[in-house]
C-alpha cells in the first residue's frame, strides 16, 4: 500500500514539464514554506548536475526535541531505493559470469526445486513480473530475530508460497521479491547481502557514511518519525534489520546517494558496465514499460526514479540520465492521511532541482475528513450507548414485534461486517496487513480498529440492553 501511494505522488515530479532551472534561494523558499506543513523534524538532499554534486543541504533535527542537526552526512534508511542497490548487486554477478539473467530461481536456490516459483527468472524477480503480489511482500513470511540469517530463514519460507499470478503474466510491486534477490546474491557469491554491497558497491563509490541493515544500532542514523494525530511522534530506537535489507535496508546519506547517482549516469564501466547500468535503466519488458531493474521508468519525461518508505521515513530519487542531472530527498518523517504528508516537500523539492514547473499535490481535503470521520466514529458510537441505556424501555419494546427484532439484530450483523472490511478487507486490498499498517500509520490503525471494536460493542450493547431487565417489566406491567 505505502510503497504504491508513493509511486502515484512521484508521478507528479515525473510528468511535470520542464522549465527553467530554479536558484537555490527559491528551492530555500519552498522548503521553508513547505516543511512545516509536512512537520518533518528534518531532512537532507542532493542535486547532481554534469556528473558531480551541484548542492547538497540539510535542515532540521535527527530526532525531535533534540538539537543535533541533520547534515547532508546524516545516513537515513533510504526504504525501497535500496531496490536498485539490489539490482545493482545482481547486475554484477550477470556480468561476472556467476548469473543468468533469464536462469531460474530453482538454478541457483535449490529450496525452489520443484516449487510453484521454481521456473521464476532473475529478470522477472527485478522487474516485478515474477507473479509475486503486494500483499505478499508486504507480509514477513518469518517472525525477525535481527540476526544475520533472517534473510536465508525468510526465503527458505517463501519456496513453498506459490506466486499469487503466473509469472510473468502481469507487473506487481512486490518486496518478496528483492528479498529473494538479495538471497540470491548470498548463495552465488558466497558473502553476506550486507558484506557484498558495502564491498562490492558502496566502497568502491566512495560511500563512506552509508552502509546497510546488519541487525546492530547505528546511532548517526537519522530517527524516523511516524504519524500520530496531525503530528508526528520517533520510532523507538532499535537494531536495524538485516530481512528487510534487499528491499529497502540499505542507509545512506544525501552526499552518498549523489555520488550514486553520478556513478548511475556517467556512461563508465566501473561498478558496473555503462552498458548494464543503461539495461538497469530501461523498460525490462515491453508489456511493462514502466519499470526496469531496480527503477520506476518514465519515457515520456526521460526519468528514473524510485521513492522508499519505512516506518517513519520517507524518501525520493529521481535522475535524467539524458542531461546528468539526479536529485535524492530524504525525510525522517512518515506521511499521514491528509495531515503531515510528506509528498509535497520531497516532490517540489525535486521538480525545482530538476527545473520543472510543480503546482504541488491539490487538497488533501478528502483524505483529512476520512480520518476525521474514522476518528470520530468510536465516540459516536459510546454517544449511542449512553443514548441506548437512556431510552432502555423503548429498546426492550423492540422485543415484542418483527420489525423491532429486525431493528436489534440487523445492527449486529452490519457492524461484524463493517469490522471485516476494515480490519481485514481494506487493509489487503491496499497491499498493507494491519499489522504492517500499524507499523507505518499507526494513527490511522488505531482509529480504524477502534471503529470497527465500538461498532460491534455498540450493536452487542443494545442487544443486552434490550434482553436485560424485560422480565421484571412484564410483571410490573
Amino acid at each position: 500500500m505505502l510503497a504504491i501511494a508513493a509511486l502515484a505522488a512521484s508521478l507528479t515530479v515525473a510528468t511535470a514539464s520542464v522549465a527553467a532551472s530554479a536558484s537555490q534561494e527559491d528551492i530555500d523558499a519552498f522548503i521553508a514554506s513547505a516543511m512545516p506543513q509536512s512537520k518533518v523534524p528534518g531532512l537532507a538532499y542532493s542535486v547532481v548536475e554534469e556528473g558531480s554534486t551541484a548542492v547538497a543541504d540539510a535542515r532540521g533535527v535527527t530526532l525531535q526535541g533534540t538539537d543535533v542537526a541533520v547534515t547532508p552526512d546524516t545516513p537515513f534508511v533510504i526504504g525501497s531505493i535500496s531496490k536498485s542497490f539490489t539490482a545493482l548487486a545482481v547486475m554484477q554477478l550477470v556480468e561476472a559470469g556467476e548469473v543468468e539473467f533469464d536462469g531460474a530461481l530453482e538454478t541457483y536456490l535449490d529450496g525452489f526445486a520443484g516449487q510453484p516459483a521454481g521456473p521464476v527468472t532473475v529478470r522477472q524477480l527485478l522487474s516485478h513480473t515474477s507473479g509475486y503480489s503486494t500483499l505478499q511482500g508486504n507480509t514477513p513470511p518469518v517472525e525477525t530475530t535481527g540476526d544475520a540469517d533472517d534473510l536465508a530463514r525468510a526465503v527458505d519460507a517463501l519456496a513453498d508460497v506459490a506466486p499469487a499470478y503466473a509469472p510473468g503474466s502481469q507487473w506487481e510491486y512486490s518486496n518478496t521479491n528483492y528479498q529473494i534477490a538479495g538471497r540470491l546474491i548470498e548463495v552465488v557469491s558466497g558473502e553476506g547481502f550486507a558484506n557484498y554491497v558495502e564491498s562490492h558497491i558502496l566502497e568502491p563509490l566512495g560511500m563512506d557514511s552509508s552502509f546497510v541493515a546488519d541487525g546492530e544500532e547505528h546511532p548517526s542514523m537519522a530517527t524516523g518519525h511516524t504519524p500520530w494525530f496531525v503530528t508526528k511522534r520517533p520510532v523507538p530506537d532499535g537494531p536495524t534489520q538485516p530481512l528487510y535489507a534487499p528491499q529497502g535496508g540499505v542507509i545512506a546519506s544525501a552526499n552518498d546517494l549523489a555520488l550514486y547517482m553520478a556513478a548511475m549516469m556517467n556512461g563508465e564501466d566501473d561498478v558496473l558496465s555503462a552498458e548494464g547500468k543503461a539495461t538497469m535503466m530501461r523498460p525490462a519488458s515491453a508489456a511493462f514499460s514502466w519499470y526496469g531493474l531496480g527503477w520506476f521508468i518514465d519515457t515520456a519525461a526521460g526519468t528514473v526514479w524510485h521513492s522508499g518508505s519505512t516506518p517513519g521515513i520517507e524518501t525520493l530519487l529521481t535522475m535524467d540520465p539524458g542531461d546528468g542531472t539526479g536529485v535524492a530527498v530524504l525525510t525522517n518523517g512518515g506521511s499521514g492521511i491528509g495531515f503531515g504528508e510528506t509528498t509535497e516537500l520531497r516532490n517540489g523539492i525535486t521538480a525545482l532541482a530538476l527545473g520543472r514547473d510543480y503546482d504541488g499535490e491539490g487538497s488533501a481535503l478528502a483524505q483529512q475528513a476520512l480520518f476525521v470521520s474514522l476518528t470520530l466514529l468510536p465516540l459516536l458510537y459510546l454517544a449511542a450507548m449512553a443514548w441506548a441505556w437512556w431510552h432502555r424501555p423503548a429498546i426492550r419494546a423492540k422485543r415484542s414485534n418483527i420489525g423491532g427484532l429486525f431493528s436489534l439484530w440487523f445492527p449486529l450483523l452490519t457492524t461484524i461486517a463493517a469490522a471485516v472490511v476494515i480490519l481485514w478487507l481494506v487493509p489487503n486490498l491496499m497491499g498493507a496487513p494491519l499489522p504492517t499498517l500499524r507499523v507505518f500509520q499507526p494513527d490511522m490503525a488505531l482509529v480504524m480498529t477502534a471503529t470497527a471494536v465500538m461498532g460491534v460493542v455498540w450493536s452487542v450493547f443494545r442487544l443486552t440492553v434490550a434482553y436485560t431487565g424485560g422480565r421484571r417489566m412484564v410483571e410490573q406491567g
